[in-house]
């Protein structure tokens, strides 16, 4: 027997080494090494096939494409405003808070944001509705049309969608669309085909139209949603292009998110974003090409607006971490309250100390999360999360009306952020994201009151809630928790 006990300890002995060499040959934060040295060493063998699909490192290269693409169209803006900055000639000086001024010259030196301060925005919560105008956007179209999502689905919104693009490419539109992938996983191959033979672009952020096998990586993924229609109207938000998100699966039932439509010139810094995701996915295409510079994509537009907004991007080419910068920029402004929408509650410990900071000091903190999983270790994690935010006094609410999926943030009524990032490591660190960071108050308060009425459909989390759920359950949330920094 122990010639067994033998070779049990050298098949540990071995997988402990391979362990430690995998994690720690690619850099990373101490948090998600722990994470992956315990997955790898708790599962042998099992774990490495885990690490092959959640785990391995966006390559270098990949980065390099990313951080070698210039933001086209808006870079002299960027210098400009920094000379405006110094010599306090820039807008925001005159009709901006003091802690509203700090925010946006963050946004401007971190993720080079440019700020825009005529832009007319529209709030959408429902799917029917955003998909609504979204078509007829899309058939008035003019000159192009660029949209990049995480999901695009070949359902029946899909091919809605599809036809809409194929109709204004016909009609002389240049249409172009990135999609991811994974989060497309499922779509019909060839799905684009019509619409390319016809002259407009679609491509997989970087992926392989020629291989019906995607690459299986789980992180490091296009997370954003970006349409930008002849440079002058802009969306941006949670909304996906799915059924799910117009409430006809039954797994989740009513789909709550939440998006913005934009007319102004916040649309050129969309543009700008979308042009480095595209130049950077279809360097090695041999179907698409990169776009150059065109007045006609950057029209600077003197709109009838008045809402401030900064369009502020992060991902894994940036160690930054912008959009979670300014997340706790915005906590550390609030004085009165910090409402919080996101499906996903994985905060990092920064992020922790400061909602901790802020309900300690006075500040009413409520977050608002779903009442139902659409990924299992995700919502036992996010419980966990929400009991210890709980116990610092911070309100918890679940929405009980179907799933919700809306990433928001408002505070005082002065400042908000709508974009796809959650309040997660994966939304911080691993995946490629975007938000409107908006300086309007109107604006906040509007957010604040659907906030408000969204509380009627949910139920506020006890301590007794918690203290009452089965042992089993609060296992897998502590479990759920020691992975948080990679899932």
């Amino acid at each position: 027997m122990n010639w067994i006990f033998s070779i049990v300890n050298l098949v540990f002995f071995v997988n402990t080494l391979f362990a430690i060499v995998t994690v720690f040959k690619e850099k990373r934060d101490i948090s998600a090494t722990w994470a992956w040295l315990l997955v790898l060493n708790l599962l042998p063998g099992i774990g490495f096939l885990i690490y092959l699909f959640a785990g391995k490192k966006i390559s270098k290269e990949r980065i390099f494409d990313i951080k070698a693409q210039e933001k086209l169209g808006i870079d002299q803006l960027v210098s400009l405003q920094k000379e405006q900055w110094n010599e306090k000639e820039l807008l925001p000086y005159d009709v901006l808070t003091n802690e509203a001024q700090q925010t946006s010259r963050l946004f401007l030196e971190a993720d080079q944001a440019i700020f825009t301060n005529n832009n007319q925005v529209k709030v959408y919560t429902d799917g029917q509705e955003k998909f609504a105008k979204l078509l007829a956007d899309i058939g008035n179209a003019e000159d192009h049309i660029h949209i990049e999502y995480y999901t695009f689905y070949s359902d029946e919104i899909g091919y809605q969608v599809l036809d809409a693009l194929e109709k204004a490419q016909t009609r002389g539109v240049n249409v172009r669309v990135i999609y991811d992938s994974m989060g497309s996983r499922g779509q019909v191959r060839n799905f684009f085909k019509p619409l390319e033979e016809l002259g407009g672009q679609a491509e997989p952020f970087f992926g392989s139209k020629r291989s019906y096998f995607h690459s299986p990586r789980l992180n490091y993924r296009d997370h954003r949603k970006i349409v930008v229609i002849d440079g002058v109207i802009g969306y941006i938000g949670g909304f996906n292009i799915g059924d799910q998100y117009l409430g006809r699966l039954e797994k989740f039932g009513y789909w709550r998110d939440t998006h913005l439509r934009v007319v102004g010139n916040a649309a050129v810094a969309l543009q700008s974003q979308f042009f480095m995701d595209w130049n950077a996915t279809v360097k090695n295409s041999a179907e698409s090409a990169p776009i150059e510079y065109a007045d006609r994509y950057f029209p600077l537009q003197r709109g009838q607006g008045t809402t401030g907004i900064q369009i502020v991007s992060s991902g894994p080419d940036n160690e930054t971490e912008a959009i979670k910068l300014g997340y706790l920029k915005l906590i550390s402004n609030a004085h009165d309250y910090i409402y919080i929408q996101t499906p996903y509650l994985i905060p990092d410990d920064s992020v922790m100390e400061a909602l901790s900071v802020a309900a300690y000091s006075g500040v009413k903190v409520r977050i608002m999360i779903p009442s139902k999983p659409d990924h299992a270790f995700v919502y036992r994690a996010t419980e966990y999360y929400a009991k210890e935010l709980l116990e610092k006094g911070i309100e918890i609410y679940k929405y009980d009306e179907g799933f919700l999926h809306s990433k928001t943030m408002m505070v005082d009524g002065q400042m908000c952020s709508v974009g796809s990032a959650n309040l997660d490591f994966r939304s911080f660190k691993l995946n490629f994201e975007v938000n409107a960071f908006c300086y309007d108050r109107k604006l906040a308060v509007e957010l604040t009151d659907i906030f408000k009425q969204d509380l009627k459909f949910c139920t506020q989390l006890s301590t007794e809630y918690f203290a009452h759920q089965p042992r089993w359950l609060r296992f897998k949330q502590y479990f759920s928790r020691l992975l948080s920094p990679i899932l």
